[in-house]
């Protein structure tokens, strides 16, 4: 069965659980003030321009170009991908602090931006969305073939839930790579959606909306019709919002089909690469009360109390924000260990035969 951390208080195979600094109580402001008031670091980012496989669109992916091989090591540097969350970007503060701890190893990384994300608007009438496993397959199956050393996904918020989606939904078919985690996900849409749409919350709806509109209003000018005009400016949540643009745009009959259909909690169990889930159980997008309890074999559930939505910040005011990136890269060398330790008996029977 799945490893199940609680309160992930104690050692988590050689490293601290998460908690909170006392000087930062609650949910809320331990997702804002790590996105607005904890300096990010600075990355170097060379971008690439990918024409889509119906050529009619493009997607912009930023790398960090890492060393070519391990000092004193003839292996090949591991790359990591990585998935943003919701209007997320390469120059998001988990964006940012990943990769630079991605550089300072000398490794690979790469941020996809999901469509209209990148500064540019796409071109098709299309956006992207939770349940998006078709365009992280193309995505993730382009670059491979690019990397001969280990390969591993992560992905945050809702690129969390989409590459869970993935996960699930190619099974043995993600083995072309070695390890995932998601980070924050909204494994559950519609209790995340309600959650949203109450109380102090709705002040990260507003946020959403404030660039999810125009985005749409523009798309309405190069598509005339592909949706009502009069009900996306009435939009007032995710809810009405998903129901005009994008439940339709993207094959869903509506918010409801979408939320039901694109939740990775129907997937957990699907899982067969190392995987770790990693969800705060006061994360005001998804409270923890909505969090799976079981997976798949392969997937690692860690729910700590603490953390917020893609906070987890730390240390003395004014606080820091590389717990996160050190999680991740810490379970990716767990994997990698793990791997190597599996391969040893069976080399050592073949010297023995």
């Amino acid at each position: 069965m799945s490893r199940y951390c609680h309160e992930c208080s104690g050692l988590f195979e050689g490293m601290p659980g998460y908690r909170a600094p006392s000087w930062l109580p609650g949910g809320h402001l331990q997702t804002i003030y790590p996105a607005v008031a904890i300096r990010k670091p600075e990355v170097s980012f060379r971008r690439e321009r990918w024409d889509t496989p119906c050529g009619q669109d493009f997607i912009d992916v930023d790398f960090v170009d890492g060393e070519e091989l391990a000092p004193g090591n003839s292996a090949p540097r591991p790359f990591l991908m990585l998935f943003h969350g919701l209007e997320g970007s390469s120059n998001s503060h988990y964006a940012r602090s990943l990769m630079a701890e991605v550089k300072a190893r000398g490794w690979h990384g790469a941020i996809p931006h999901f469509r209209g994300c990148s500064g540019e608007a796409n071109l098709a009438p299309r956006f992207y969305h939770s349940g998006d496993a078709e365009e992280l397959d193309w995505i993730i199956r382009h670059l491979r073939p690019r990397f001969t050393g280990p390969f591993y996904v992560a992905g945050v918020s809702l690129g969390g839930n989409a590459l869970l989606r993935w996960l699930g939904e190619q099974q043995h078919g993600a083995g072309i790579v070695d390890a995932a985690v998601s980070v924050s996900a909204p494994l559950d849409l519609a209790a995340g959606g309600a959650a949203l749409s109450s109380g102090f919350n709705r002040l990260y709806t507003r946020m959403f909306l404030e660039t999810l509109k125009p985005k749409a209003l523009a798309k309405l000018e190069r598509y005339p019709g592909l949706f009502d005009r009069a009900a996306l400016l009435a939009s007032t949540d995710l809810y009405s919002f998903d129901n005009v643009v994008t439940a339709p745009l993207h094959g869903y009959r509506d918010t409801d089909d979408y939320w039901h259909r694109a939740s990775a909690k129907h997937v957990l169990h699907d899982i067969t690469v190392p995987t770790l889930v990693l969800n705060a159980r006061n994360d005001p997008f998804l409270p923890g009360k909505h969090l799976p309890a079981s997976a798949a074999p392969s997937v690692t559930l860690e729910y700590p109390d603490t953390g917020g939505h893609v906070g987890f910040p730390v240390g003395p005011f004014p606080g820091r924000i590389d717990w996160l990136p050190r999680r991740i890269l810490h379970f990716f060398d767990e994997a990698k260990g793990r791997k190597a330790g599996m391969r040893a008996p069976a080399a050592a029977q073949l010297c023995q035969a």
